[in-house]
């Protein structure tokens, strides 16, 4: 395990804001406390957050919890916050769309039409309210096609944001990752926790395995980890080689995130015949980290990415916020 210490603005923010581990019985000091340490850090130069245009694709069912979350997390980036409200059709209940179909089949997609348009009111009258940049767009499209229609929506965002009610509905997160993040260049927060993501974390663990997977993620992630008070670079059985990690794991990327000022500690660990998500998910805990950024893997088939095994894990287990790049 190696220590890089991280610059000198950062310690200043880290002195001030190291009292917020202090306090334990007073929650509402817990709380001010977080909210000026994100004053603080956003105030600091090299701090500065590249977040400008955050999108957050919202179903109908989850529209009252992402909402929220999406507002808080933008308002602590100081980003523009695009809404893009989906809702999926029921296909039809017979094979091709020129054969006949029921009229309660045309009753029900009227029905979703009209929950979208209202739902559409509803966070427009929301966001009216927050003081955030924002627009509000609709989408009705079927589970087959709506990676492939939300990928466009990703092309003019910084970050792409799911919350926890689209988090919990697998297939709905399913299709917004697909398109997202496999189909645009955009990096993706994905959050199952019922709290906001913060633009401060206090502690991050990085999956690193040298892959461009990773890199990028680290890369479209350097917001955040900045701001972190330490991240923890962590590999599991990795390979000394000249093409891969070098004769010490870890080091190059250590080097490259201290330069940014960051605090980073490399933790090599032995897998031990565990899986990959679960030594993660455990070292997450271990560690106390409130952010889990990895590299997304996966491969086209047909019209449907598959994801790969570890990124499908997170997706389906994951108990902290996870920020994937491509």
């Amino acid at each position: 395990m190696s220590l890089i210490k991280t610059s000198q603005k950062h310690e200043i923010a880290s002195r001030f804001t190291s009292c917020d581990r202090k306090v334990d019985a007073d929650q509402g000091a817990l709380e001010r406390v977080r909210q000026y340490r994100e004053m603080l850090v956003l105030r600091l130069g090299d701090q500065a957050m590249n977040f400008r245009t955050i999108l957050a694709p919202i179903g109908v069912n989850h529209l009252e919890k992402d909402l929220r979350q999406a507002i808080v997390f933008s308002e602590a980036a100081q980003a523009h916050l695009s809404i893009l409200v989906v809702a999926m059709a029921a296909p039809p209940p017979v094979g091709g769309y020129g054969e006949f179909v029921s009229a309660a089949w045309l009753e029900e997609r009227e029905g979703d039409l009209t929950k979208l348009a209202d739902a559409v009111e509803t966070a427009k009258a929301s966001l009216s309210q927050s003081g955030l940049s924002y627009d509000v767009q609709d989408l009705y499209t079927e589970y087959a096609w709506a990676g492939e229609d939300i990928a466009p929506c990703a092309l003019y965002a910084d970050l792409v944001l799911v919350g926890a009610g689209a988090a919990a509905d697998v297939q709905f997160s399913k299709r917004v990752i697909d398109g997202a993040l496999f189909q645009s260049p955009t990096a993706l927060l994905f959050n199952p926790t019922d709290r906001p993501a913060t633009m401060t974390p206090r502690s991050i663990v990085v999956a690193w395995n040298s892959r461009m997977e990773a890199a990028r993620a680290v890369q479209q992630a350097l917001p955040l980890l900045k701001a972190a008070e330490e991240v923890h670079v962590t590999m599991i059985d990795p390979t000394e080689t000249a093409s891969s990690n070098g004769e010490e794991p870890g080091a190059d990327v250590a080097a490259y995130l201290a330069r940014h000022g960051i605090s980073v500690v490399v933790d090599v660990l032995s897998g031990q015949g565990k899986g990959v998500a679960q030594m993660l998910a455990q070292h997450a805990v271990d560690v106390q980290a409130d952010l889990l950024v990895m590299g997304a893997y996966g491969h086209s088939r047909l019209r449907e990415f598959v994801f790969g095994g570890v990124t499908r894990t997170m997706l389906e287990t994951a108990k902290l916020p996870i920020f994937w790049g491509h």
